[in-house]
């Protein structure tokens, strides 16, 4: 969700108020049904999207991160097993290719480490993680420096905020892998797998850009699940976990993405089934959560993203091939809708960027 949208959240966000430089906010959608990644820039005085065009690329695009620089913006090509590097243009938000590597079977999640020197990616049917150098111009190593074996159905992969731990949710064997990275390297942790209970599929994981506290949406259990972390030993303890759901909703239901709000706040998740965002309240002090109910949005919310302002976030749904905008309340976590795009058949992630120019 996460770890350089994390980054570029947090870099970026001051308060509920643009910065006072020349600066553009873009939003970067997967349509893995078109093959091609749109892009809208942001208006940041009422969220107002715009389309500004579109990206032809090889196969069905997936996860998408940006560099901690702003200058390059990595994509999951699932459909043919790819990663790509484009360019980003800070006046138009436009993209342009520098490299496209073969990776693996079906590429789930993309980020990059907070030097931006190293590219890490999850497999979810190679059962699989690795990592590729990146250049100074953005060209994505043509073999990985390194490749890990993990299990079935790997879904996410992110640093800690001090870039020395990296975390990947397994939705099959529900499980997290934990690993120690050092200048690149993943090297297994002392206590290597995190198991959960069954039926519970931890997808994706975002830390507290502040505390030491990890939240991680339970696919199957269609929950969230709170974690200490222990930023010398590099390992999540489950302290709490709560429903995403209503109370008395019985239909079929799966969490997808969650997403802090850059002031620490609140937490949101992504129900698919339900088709609304979950919201939380986060205490301060202890990272629990208390649940402020649920928003609906558009059908199958694969992903969404909180723009770097903190003031709007953006959904997609995924079957209905629409883009929802809201508003967040700053005291409340409360979303307002503000407008309803078409967008395009399977939009699958979500990436808002505020480029300096």
């Amino acid at each position: 969700m996460c770890s350089l949208r994390y980054f570029a959240l947090v870099v970026a966000w001051i308060g509920s108020n643009p910065s006072t430089g020349q600066a553009k906010s873009f939003v970067y959608v997967s349509v893995a049904g078109e093959n091609r990644i749109a892009i809208y820039e942001l208006r940041e005085t009422d969220g107002e999207l715009k389309l500004q065009g579109s990206m032809k690329v090889s196969g069905g695009p997936g996860a998408l991160t940006v560099s901690p620089d702003q200058k390059f913006l990595f994509a999951s090509i699932r459909s043919v097993g790819n990663l790509a590097s484009f360019r980003l243009d800070a006046r138009s938000g436009s993209l342009t290719l520098v490299n496209e590597v073969v990776a693996g079977a079906d590429p789930a999640y993309v980020a990059t480490d907070a030097t931006g020197k190293f590219l890490l990616s999850a497999y979810y049917f190679a059962g699989k993680v690795a990592v590729h150098s990146i250049d100074r111009q953005g060209t994505i190593s043509s073999r990985p420096i390194q490749e890990v074996t993990t299990d079935d159905k790997a879904h996410a992969i992110i640093t800690d905020r001090a870039n020395q731990f990296v975390f990947v949710p397994h939705t099959g064997p529900n499980s997290i892998f934990q690993f120690r990275f050092d200048a690149g390297k993943l090297i297994a942790n002392d206590v290597a797998k995190l198991r959960r209970p069954d039926k519970t599929g931890p997808r994706h994981i975002w830390f507290h850009p502040t505390r030491d506290f990890a939240y991680v949406s339970d696919e199957q259990g269609s929950s969230i699940t709170v974690y200490r972390f222990d930023p010398k030993n590099g390992r999540l303890t489950p302290m709490q976990t709560v429903s995403t759901l209503p109370d008395g909703f019985s239909r079929g239901n799966s969490t997808a993405d969650i997403e802090v709000h850059p002031s620490g706040r609140f937490v949101y998740v992504a129900n698919r089934g339900h088709d609304s965002i979950a919201r939380f309240q986060i205490d301060s002090d202890s990272g629990r959560v208390t649940a402020l109910g649920q928003t609906p949005t558009e059908q199958t919310p694969r992903s969404f993203n909180i723009d770097p302002s903190g003031r709007f976030l953006i959904a997609a749904g995924e079957s209905a091939g629409k883009l929802a905008t809201y508003r967040i309340d700053e005291k409340s976590g409360g979303l307002s809708r503000l407008a309803t795009d078409e967008i395009g058949k399977q939009p699958w992630w979500v990436l808002a960027v505020r480029i300096e120019d």
